[in-house]
């Protein structure tokens, strides 16, 4: 293999084109197989493996910075800078994080899983470049679907103006996690249809010097375009044509489904794959999207850039029409344009990830909650995980509950849900978000209740002594809580279900005085800032104590689920360990 000789960039430099070619074949059937059985991101790494190894040919990486945009292209890079064990072995396969870590490697210099931010940082490590005397290229690698964001347009202006050295690489492949959406996208047809050459160029528009290669999957192209702009004493803008998926005949076919994909993905046989179709929160809600938009044309789906994630195929958004929005990758944009239309007479339902809402606190703050519009956002993924630091989706209570008047729901089952969002899309008082649940529980009993009068938990049993607190997804845990307490001590604790994230049931929680002396709170969040605090501030000046279980304030990285619940005692065992200490105090 080409690749036994690749142990550092500098190795490259070696090699001829025809080698570098041959690399690059064997670099793809790497990413392939770990990506099949690890899962991950193939697409977007199989259609920059060449540009990749181009630009690590020209320039002097790490002396040379390179800066990725959200990680999603950044396999063939790890290969290449001392870490190709973690897509050999597949013992190692885990070794890594599938987004670039400065601990990890010299050659990594930001730790980043969100779109949309490599030419902001490029600029800023360019501009210290610039102010210590230094020299070196600065390289913004960047893709054309997270040109959308709005910190990647804030970042051109900036960079537009340094007047030294910097170079932004933007990989066009056409997509984005599924089509692009917006004008920009326009240009960037105009552009490769007359291969860079048309008068109207937004790049050049901003001041950059620009430069176009529609053979983007070509090595020796790549490393004759990257040859021209090193070294260059302006702002510069290299536009490359790849193709999303290239080489693996499935993912170019599939752009949008192989974005990202499932262990054991490519082992499926089309005819022996199970054609039932199971229930889960994705069909409710997209049942229901569409239910009331065909009685409704105010109705509208907003999404920004991943609507994978929420099952709205293809043919689903072909269906609602208009009455479906793609902003792109574009989550601030999202949460403004979805007040504005609330403002104005729609019903917007607007569909985002937990961890991608926390780029939109002062569009939630400024554009929705001042203004009180009554859109319906739905929080998906919400809670502790195992995932990268980038992509944890453990803050949004803290974020979202405490903004001034929206209102934040937590059901804890499908028919919860239901009700909730039947009476978000109808009330016209307040912005409501509703944290979609990751356990799937149908109780098959409609919910009467009444979500208009805020704030009001819901008592499921009634006992003495302790009362429970199980906040959404972790309502299931507190029943198992007090089956132990019953079997180990001999009571029947409280079940409360809150359902009401962003205010507490006053009249609830003093009542609880009179014969409880230990109030515990789960919830799969972050406990600082989060709902549990809320409920111990309530209690502070009384002799009622009270336990707070929940995540602490830290990013974990690729954590096993099951160690962060015995890290944060949010086990049946642990729990009940917990409670029964205050319990031999209170009761000595």
């Amino acid at each position: 293999m080409i690749l036994d000789k690749v142990n550092t960039p500098d190795d490259l430099k070696k090699l001829s084109i025809t080698e570098l070619n041959t690399l690059s074949d064997e670099i793809r059937e790497l990413i392939i197989r770990k990506v099949n059985t690890t899962g991950g991101h193939m697409g977007p790494n199989l259609g920059i493996i060449e540009a990749t190894i181009a630009m690590h040919y020209v320039f002097n990486s790490p002396v040379d910075k390179i800066v990725f945009d959200v990680s999603h292209q950044c396999y063939s890079h790890k290969i290449l800078t001392g870490r190709k064990e973690g897509f050999i072995d597949p013992d190692k396969y885990n070794i890594y994080t599938g987004y670039t870590a400065p601990e990890e490697s010299k050659h990594d210099l930001f730790k980043v899983g969100h779109t949309s931010t490599s030419v902001s940082l490029a600029t800023g490590v360019a501009k210290a470049r610039d102010l210590k005397g230094e020299s070196g290229n600065v390289i913004a690698l960047i893709g054309d679907g997270s040109l959308s964001g709005g910190e990647a347009l804030e970042g051109l202006d900036n960079a537009a103006t340094l007047n030294s050295n910097i170079i932004i690489v933007v990989n066009d492949n056409e997509m984005s996690i599924a089509e692009n959406h917006g004008g920009l996208y326009d240009n960037l047809r105009l552009l490769r249809q007359t291969k860079g050459q048309a008068e109207c160029n937004f790049f050049k528009s901003l001041g950059f010097e620009y430069h176009y290669l529609e053979e983007g999957n070509d090595i020796a192209k790549l490393i004759d375009v990257f040859k021209k702009v090193k070294d260059n004493s302006c702002p510069v803008v290299v536009h490359i044509h790849t193709i999303k998926g290239h080489g693996l005949d499935i993912a170019e076919e599939n752009k949008e489904l192989f974005h990202w994909i499932l262990p054991g993905t490519l082992d499926k046989k089309e005819d022996s794959q199970d054609t039932v179709t199971t229930e889960d929160y994705n069909s409710v809600t997209k049942d229901f999207i569409m239910e009331k938009a065909q009685k409704d044309k105010t109705v509208i789906a907003v999404n920004a850039g991943t609507p994978g994630v929420f099952g709205f195929t293809k043919d689903y958004r072909e269906k609602l029409g208009k009455q479906y929005t793609d902003v792109g990758i574009a989550e601030e944009h999202a949460v403004a344009y979805s007040s504005a239309l609330a403002k104005s007479g729609a019903k917007p339902v607007f569909c985002v990830m937990s961890s991608f809402i926390q780029r939109t606190y002062d569009q939630m703050s400024q554009d929705l909650a001042l203004n009180n519009s009554p859109i319906t956002m739905l929080v998906y993924w919400g809670g502790l995980s195992s995932a990268d630091a980038t992509h944890l989706c453990s803050f949004d209570i803290p974020l979202i509950s405490n903004i001034p008047n929206i209102v934040y729901l937590s059901p804890t089952s499908k028919e919860e849900y239901l009700a909730m969002l039947e009476y978000s899309l109808n009330q016209t008082q307040h912005p409501v978000a509703i944290r979609v649940p990751n356990v799937w529980v149908s109780t098959g009993v409609v919910d009467t209740t009444d979500y208009s009068q805020l704030n009001k938990f819901k008592v499921e049993s009634k006992g003495t002594k302790v009362a429970i607190l199980g906040l959404g997804n972790f309502f299931g845990l507190a029943n198992e809580v007090r089956d132990e307490l019953k079997k180990r001590f001999g009571f029947d604790a409280t079940i409360i279900n809150p359902r009401f994230i962003s205010g507490i049931d006053k009249e609830l929680l003093q009542n609880l005085k009179e014969d409880h002396k230990i109030i515990v709170t789960l919830e799969d969040g972050q406990l600082n800032g989060g709902f549990g605090e809320k409920i111990a501030r309530f209690y502070s000046d009384s002799a009622v104590k009270v336990l707070n279980f929940g995540g602490k304030k830290e990013f974990t990285d690729r954590i096993p689920i099951e160690q962060l619940y015995e890290r944060y005692h949010l086990t049946k065992e642990l729990i009940v360990q917990d409670i029964s200490n205050i319990l031999e105090v209170a009761y000595v």
